[in-house]
This record gives structure tokens, C-alpha cells and sequence, in this order.
């Protein structure tokens, strides 16, 4: 547990000195909390189509795309994903299926890959892991998110994933609102925006959420891990 700052995090060259004192109401400690779970937002193949490469390249072809957003997130998610599973955390997936009728945003829909909701291989689900299927963006409206949970005995929960505005925002807060105390991980969501990635970690960090170092999160899962293996 650690003093939150503002000072370490990606938001502080959008944030004037004039909002950081507006919300100097909401500093407090922040964790990770106890018993969580990992909760990996729609990390599908349609988000990393069309490879590296500036998002905007990206997104002409694919509207889903994120371009480098997205691939420069796939290391740092892998050492998370890694140290979770070395804790013996339970592992739950969001993703989505196509529907005409129904859809997460109100992004117009372009070109696509056949197996776009499909979750990317450097994440592949294992056999115990449990996939949410939702239709609009926060994991847990209209999806049985809440009663997994209780039935894993999870308290907290630990997020990453994308996109940072939309279903990663859409679920932290439905989190809180369910009363999960939730840590996102900074270097591990990402957004074809940058600028409403930071504006939204920012705001999130303050109000639903602690917006937490990847290197914090490894520490405290590899000290959760140790402690599994002296017990």
C-alpha cells in the first residue's frame, strides 16, 4: 500500500496544475486488493489486425484496429497474465460476438477478420480460465460476471485490456459500483486515442479506481506467489 501520487503517471502532460488541486480531494492509499481476480477486457484479435504501425494507418482498414497502442501493450500484459497465474489467480476474459443488432459502441463497422472476437494467442485462454461474452461494453451488464465472481470467492480485481475509454472504463466503473475494489494496470490498457487514454486512466485513477504500475502489481503478485509456495 503506497500514497497516491500524480506526478508517475502517463496523464501528466494533459493535466493542469489547476484540475490536479481540483482533485487533490481524491488522493487516499491505494492497493491491490485482497483475493482478485484477473480481469483481461476483449484482448481480440480484431483490436491487433493489421499489425504494428501508426493507429490511424490501422484503423483506415480495420475500425477496430489500435496499431502500436495495442502491440506495444502485448509484453508488458504477458508478464502480467504470467505473475497472475504464478499467484493461482482466476483468470476471466471479456469478449464479444457479431450481432447486427446489437453492438458494444456506436462505432460504424468496417472491414473485419473472421476470427475477430477470438481472444489473441499471446493470451490464450487455459482450460479453467472463465470467457465472459457481453454485448455492450462493461463485462458485467447483462452477463453472470457478478455471480462467477462470488462463486471464486473474489474480492478485487485486477484489469487490463482495452480500449481504456470505452470497455475498460464501462467495467471498472460497473466494479466499483458492484463494490470490487479494483487496480488497473497502467502500461497494460490502451486506447486507439491517446489522449482520452490518459484522460481516462486520470479520471478513473481518482474516482472508481487505483491506476497502479505494472512493476507494483508484479511485486505484490510475486510476493503472493511465494507466499502460496511456503504455505
Amino acid at each position: 500500500m503506497h500514497k497516491s501520487n500524480f506526478e508517475d503517471h502517463c496523464w501528466q502532460d494533459i493535466v493542469s496544475d489547476a484540475e490536479l488541486e481540483i482533485y487533490e480531494c481524491y488522493r487516499r492509499e491505494t492497493r491491490v486488493g485482497e483475493q482478485p481476480a484477473l480481469l483481461a477486457i476483449d484482448l481480440y484479435n480484431k483490436v491487433y489486425a493489421g499489425g504494428p504501425g501508426p493507429v490511424l494507418e490501422a484503423s483506415r482498414k480495420f475500425t477496430s484496429a489500435c496499431g502500436d497502442n495495442a502491440w506495444n501493450a502485448i509484453e508488458p500484459t504477458k508478464k502480467l497474465f504470467a505473475a497472475a497465474r504464478a499467484a493461482g489467480l482466476p483468470v476471466i476474459y471479456t469478449t464479444g460476438h457479431f450481432s447486427k443488432d446489437v453492438r458494444a459502441t456506436m462505432r460504424q463497422r468496417g472491414s473485419d477478420i473472421n476470427d475477430g472476437y477470438a481472444i489473441k494467442d499471446d493470451f490464450a485462454p487455459e482450460p479453467d480460465d472463465l470467457i465472459i461474452y457481453k454485448e455492450r461494453a462493461s463485462g458485467f451488464f447483462g452477463t453472470p460476471l457478478v455471480a462467477h465472481l462470488r462463486k471464486m470467492g473474489v474480492n478485487s480485481l485486477i484489469v487490463c485490456g482495452e480500449s481504456t475509454s470505452g470497455c475498460v472504463r464501462a467495467s471498472v466503473v460497473d466494479g466499483y459500483s458492484n463494490g470490487y475494489h479494483t487496480v488497473v494496470v497502467e502500461e497494460c490498457v490502451f486506447d486507439r486515442s491517446d489522449r482520452a487514454h490518459k484522460a481516462s486512466l486520470f479520471d478513473l485513477h481518482h474516482k472508481y479506481a487505483d491506476v497502479i504500475k505494472l512493476d507494483e502489481v508484479l511485486a505484490h503478485l510475486d510476493g503472493v506467489a511465494k507466499f502460496k509456495v511456503a504455505v
